[in-house]
């Protein structure tokens, strides 16, 4: 996720539209994989040389200069960018041009977790054919996961978001609350900071769908697994249980801001320490800076709080480029692809301040030693790249993530705006997503 992407709630013509997505997916026919051919990067640069014309679909800060770069280092090839609106509305318009058969780009812009929903009914073209696979070494091992599906490459990564815990020092120190290490002591300074002054809280949640399952997953949670059409879901496994307990602690104490995210009274709670901590993704430190500029010198980044104590993170947010079945052209799209974030095109993305997923531009001095004024000079992408590599491994997104996210607010929400338990909740979202799945051609269970 970029500096200026962020968390977006899905919208029910999104949930709605993709409906039919699902109704007809399949993974390579009787759910087995995909018969993709290992092939080379050859057809990938006899295209370049070629030239022509393709499309691009993306929202993110980092696009327009991207597009500008490649078509200076390869005048024969036009692109024409596209912005369709962020993410939801974007994918609403891919969705109607995949239904329709006509009208989709070459090659649009996907978040991970949305990436399934459109390789599984076979929209996307695999990359595995151009000898994309041999590139999987030079990226984090959380990211390159992400895209892939069903054992199949749909994009490369662009960015990633491991977890941090950004904090505001100054409220930390006028208080005395030390930086904690475990989820216990986080409690504890959530507790200890609302009782000093009840009008600060360590965070604000009002039930976000992608944090829950960013929070699931580094507390040790799988609660999703897909083969083919075959889905489980478990989201009373003993790692969703972990943090349920935790965030009961937060939830029912009423120890958590009740303010939405990304609105204005949220950005001016940053700002006056109101809200004290964010456990948010690496993509964090370009939302503080261009959106609370009034929290200059206040705030600093730290790992993320454990429960044991071992340093372990999870990823929350993240893009790729993907091509399109209906491209003309899917050698060309998929050459722009690999330059994007496998080549030059990675400057213009960092210069936007995007966070990498490339571990050479992770373990590079010019982008880890950097110090950052606003966080009071301090080398923030030290912690950053570090939690880089303390990813937990296996997660997987259900392959109608987009669909679960819409309706976590009917559901896990309710304990939210209750200050409730947040077990029965999950409890109604499993039942609800098992209905669903089963409703769209997927055979769900939760053993």
């Amino acid at each position: 996720m970029s500096p200026t992407r962020r968390p977006r709630k899905v919208t029910a013509a999104l949930a709605a539209a993709l409906v039919t997505v699902l109704s007809g997916c399949t993974s390579g026919g009787d759910g087995a994989t995909p018969n993709v051919a290992t092939g080379t990067q050859e057809a990938v640069d006899a295209a370049l040389r070629e030239g022509g014309e393709i499309t691009y679909w993306s929202w993110t800060p980092s696009a327009k200069a991207q597009v500008e770069a490649f078509q200076q280092e390869f005048p024969n090839v036009k692109v024409d960018y596209v912005n369709a609106g962020s993410g939801n509305d974007q994918y609403v318009k891919l969705q109607n041009a995949i239904k329709a058969g006509s009208g989709a780009p070459d090659v649009a812009q996907i978040e991970y977790q949305t990436l399934p929903q459109f390789a599984l009914p076979g929209s996307l073209v695999p990359l595995d054919q151009y000898g994309f696979g041999a590139f999987e070494k030079e990226f984090t091992a959380s990211t390159w996961n992400a895209v892939k599906v069903g054992g199949v490459l749909y994009g490369v990564p662009q960015d990633s978001g491991p977890m941090a815990l950004f904090y505001n020092k100054q409220v930390f120190d006028q208080y005395g609350i030390a930086v904690p290490r475990t989820w216990d002591e986080y409690v504890d300074a959530a507790e200890k900071l609302h009782a000093a002054d009840p009008t600060k809280y360590i965070t604000s949640d009002v039930g976000d769908a992608g944090f829950a399952t960013s929070m699931i997953w580094q507390a040790g949670g799988r609660p999703f697994s897909t083969d083919g059409k075959s889905v489980k879901i478990n989201l009373q496994d003993e790692g969703t249980k972990k943090w349920v307990s935790t965030w009961n602690r937060l939830v029912e104490g009423k120890l958590i801001a009740p303010m939405a995210g990304w609105t204005d009274a949220w950005y001016r709670a940053l700002a006056d320490g109101t809200i004290a901590t964010l456990p948010y993704g690496a993509w964090m430190p370009g939302i503080l800076q261009s959106s609370v500029p009034d929290g200059a010198g206040k705030w600093a980044v730290a790992p993320m709080p454990t429960y044991d104590g071992k340093p372990v993170t999870a990823e929350h947010g993240g893009s790729t480029q993907a091509v399109l079945k209906q491209s003309a052209n899917p050698a060309l799209a998929a050459a722009f692809v690999r330059w994007l974030n496998h080549g030059n095109g990675i400057k213009p993305f960092l210069d936007s301040g995007g966070f990498p997923a490339t571990k050479a531009d992770l373990d590079a001095p010019s982008f880890k030693d950097v110090e950052s004024p606003y966080f009071g000079g301090q080398k923030t992408n030290q912690v950053l790249t570090a939690a880089a590599g303390e990813v937990a491994p296996g997660w997987s997104y259900l392959p109608y993530q987009l669909y679960a996210n819409s309706i976590f607010g009917d559901t896990v929400g309710k304990s939210y705006k209750e200050n409730t338990d947040l077990a029965p909740g999950l409890e109604a979202w499993q039942k609800a997503l098992v209905d669903y799945g089963n409703q769209q051609g997927f055979t769900v269970t939760t053993e």
